[in-house]
């Protein structure tokens, strides 16, 4: 069985998910002409495969600042925890 989840967030629409992207990723010019997508692992991670970048949803908010992102960068997603710190 699986950790990753496609469930939604209950405060997020999945037309909001679609429009984040990571704000490193993002500047990436050897990542295709759409790079930064975000991908939703065990219901409140955010994931940048082109990054590696893992960014909380607390409470229904992504925090996606990069110092947040970089610190879980090197985590990997089964060990990542749920839910996530608020800090």
């Amino acid at each position: 069985m699986s950790n990753k989840s496609s469930a939604t967030p209950p405060n997020l629409s999945q037309d909001f998910l679609n429009l984040l992207r990571c704000p490193v990723a993002v500047h990436y010019k050897d990542k295709g002409s759409d790079p930064g997508k975000l991908r939703l692992v065990q219901g409140c991670w955010l994931v940048c495969d082109d990054s590696g970048y893992k960014y909380p949803v607390v409470d229904g908010i992504p925090r996606m600042l990069v110092e947040i992102g970089e610190k879980y960068k090197d985590t990997p997603e089964n060990s990542l925890p749920v839910p996530p710190p608020e800090d």
